[in-house]
């Protein structure tokens, strides 16, 4: 008892070998099966296949029935309808074990494609949310543009503005002179040069 335990223990140790009772006779292939199930299916449903079928049974017909040789199948043909009835049981599952895999396929290629576009939806939106923050950030940046219509502006105004002259820097009023006297005015009435000139209003000089 011993050695069986420890022949156990052996095995489970050992990653190699497999846990319970080894598969005894040849291993079936599941994959392979279905790719001759899918081959046969797409065989049987081709205009070759039917016009091959009803040549056999109208020469099967016509041995049976007008042939010189022995009929092995004479009418109402029951080996005929037999071999039929053995056609349709086989190849009612293999059209059926396409179609399965077919659908898995099916199934497959509709959940990745439903992968697909839920990344894609994402990463639509994600873009999109982007965007508006790259909007937002430049609504306040200037622009050439911008800078343009402001010199143009500027420049409008500054041509459309009239100069003025400070008042102290005025220059005289016609018809006076340099000194302030109006042009052509005379000395007050009745004075002379302060050089031996007469006095005032006409009066003589004293005497001396």
């Amino acid at each position: 008892m011993a050695r069986i335990a420890l022949r156990r223990l052996g095995e489970r140790a050992d990653l190699s070998v497999p846990r319970g009772s080894p598969q005894m006779g040849a291993r079936y292939d599941a994959d392979a099966f279905g790719r001759f199930a899918e081959a046969m299916a797409r065989f049987l449903g081709t205009g070759r296949f039917i016009v091959g079928q009803t040549v056999f049974v109208i020469g099967w017909i016509i041995l049976n029935t007008f042939g010189v040789i022995h009929h092995w199948d004479p009418y109402p043909f029951i080996l005929l309808n037999l071999a039929f009835s053995t056609q349709a049981a086989y190849a009612a599952p293999l059209i059926l074990l396409a179609q399965n895999r077919q659908d898995d396929r099916d199934r497959a290629n509709i959940e990745r494609d439903r992968e697909v576009a839920a990344r894609t939806q994402a990463d639509t939106e994600f873009l999109a949310r982007e965007l508006a923050a790259v909007r937002l950030a430049l609504a306040d940046v200037v622009t050439t543009q911008d800078l343009e219509d402001s010199l143009i502006r500027l420049a409008t105004l500054i041509t459309g503005q009239q100069p003025r002259i400070a008042p102290e820097l005025d220059p005289a009023p016609a018809g006076h002179s340099a000194g302030g006297a109006p042009d052509g005015g005379s000395a007050p009435q009745g004075g002379s040069a302060p050089d031996g000139g007469a006095a005032p209003d006409g009066g003589a000089a004293p005497d001396d």
